[in-house]
């Protein structure tokens, strides 16, 4: 398994759901069920002490990218995703965003593992995650 996604989550899932959710991120078979899952209920998994919202008129890639390279995060990313072209990829943060940010698909963009991420949820949800 990707370091991100241990690291991710570990820090960032209800403990109740932890191993279930490292089971399915490691199974290529559950792995889409989970992250369609996920994309529905993501804030129900996610601790809510590590989430913080982003003001409604940040809530674009250029002013999430400048948040979130603000706190720490390098210009590649992990992508954890409903959408198979993004699942699982390394990729450039500022692209990542573009390709995520108002798309209505599930996606977690792991900046520093375990420490930062984005969450996108399908309906509207987008916060930074963060220890």
């Amino acid at each position: 398994m990707n370091p991100h996604e241990q690291a991710f989550v570990e820090a960032f899932v209800q403990k109740p759901r932890r191993e279930r959710a490292l089971l399915c991120l490691a199974d290529p078979k559950r792995r889409l069920k989970f992250t369609g899952r996920f994309a529905h209920n993501g804030t129900d998994i996610l601790m809510p002490e590590c989430l913080r919202s982003i003001v409604p008129s940040q809530q674009h890639p250029k002013n999430i990218y400048s948040l979130l390279r603000g706190l720490g995060a390098p210009e590649d990313c992990h992508v954890i995703s409903e959408n198979s072209d993004l699942d699982g990829k390394e990729m450039g943060l500022l692209p990542t965003l573009g390709k995520v940010v108002g798309y209505g698909m599930g996606t977690v963009i792991s900046c520093v593992p375990g420490r930062l991420a984005y969450f996108e949820g399908e309906l509207r949800e987008r916060y930074i995650l963060q220890k």
